[in-house]
């Protein structure tokens, strides 16, 4: 394997939120590859995501801790699950979703993004189910 070729990434979770992303959570950049990126995402007590949707990405994620109402709907296949730490959930593309933490301690999970995420033009916003307040 040639040099250009072996490209190693090793990243400590930060202290502090890289960006915000476009449904309003706290992002964390972790690891990536050229065929996909993981993220820490956080959205603290009381907090209610914006409803977007994906235009050409899809994720998986994995609960860490916390507690949130997670809404997905493509079409007429639509559901709201309450997420603990250990629950894994997929959001395929073209996927509206939104998340609401209903617990006392900030919702924490890691995601999984494929392709890689492109920016925050791969968000569509679309009605959700909760209001988001101001």
């Amino acid at each position: 394997m040639s040099d250009s070729q072996t490209a190693f990434a090793t990243v400590q979770l930060p202290v502090a939120h890289d960006v915000l992303a476009p449904d309003g959570s706290e992002i964390r950049v972790l690891a990536g590859t050229e065929r996909a990126s993981m993220a820490h995402g956080l959205l603290p007590p009381g907090g209610v995501s914006r409803a977007i949707r994906h235009r050409t990405v899809e994720e998986i994620w994995y609960v860490l801790s916390g507690q949130a109402e997670i809404w997905r709907s493509y079409g007429d296949p639509e559901e709201i699950i309450t997420a603990i730490a250990g629950t894994s959930l997929t959001i395929p593309v073209g996927t509206y979703f939104q998340f609401r933490t209903t617990g006392d301690e900030p919702f924490q999970f890691i995601m999984l993004t494929l392709p890689p995420w492109p920016g925050e033009a791969e968000a569509e916003f679309v009605e959700g189910v909760w209001d988001v307040g101001t």
